[in-house]
Formats: structure tokens, C-alpha cells, sequence
């Protein structure tokens, strides 16, 4: 899977999480859910695209993938 998919997967679940956490919550929650639910090579391609600069991913996003690069999540 390319970037621009998993980028698109991310905002998707961001979306999702902004209805259902507070925004001190969120990052966590979406770094959680990723963590739970997508193998290690998608989590690793993700990491490695916020790496390169996170292009296209949203805020929440760009906040929940650098928890999950460091470990953190809910």
C-alpha cells in the first residue's frame, strides 16, 4: 500500500476520533487504534512518511502518527 492510501486511511480514523475523544485525547486514541489494527509494515510505512515530512496528512494526524513513531498511545 502507498502513501498516499495510508495518508488517506489516517485522516480517515483522525475524523473519526475527533467526534469520539477530547483533543488532548485524540493523538493517543488514533496512535492507539492504528497500533491495534494495522500490521507492522503499514505502521512502519507511516512512520516513514512522517519522516519525509507527513505531506497530506491533517493535524490530528500528523500528531497521532508522531505518537505512534514514539510509542505513545491509549
Amino acid at each position: 500500500m502507498d502513501a498516499t492510501q495510508l495518508v488517506k486511511m489516517v485522516n480517515d480514523i483522525a475524523a473519526f476520533f475527533v467526534a469520539e475523544a477530547t483533543p488532548a485525547e485524540a493523538p493517543l486514541a488514533v496512535a492507539g487504534h492504528l497500533r491495534r489494527s494495522w500490521p507492522p509494515p503499514m505502521r512502519a510505512r507511516i512512520i516513514a512518511h512522517l519522516a519525509a515530512g507527513g505531506a497530506g496528512l491533517n493535524e490530528l494526524s500528523l500528531a497521532a502518527v508522531r505518537c505512534l513513531a514514539a510509542g505513545e498511545s491509549a
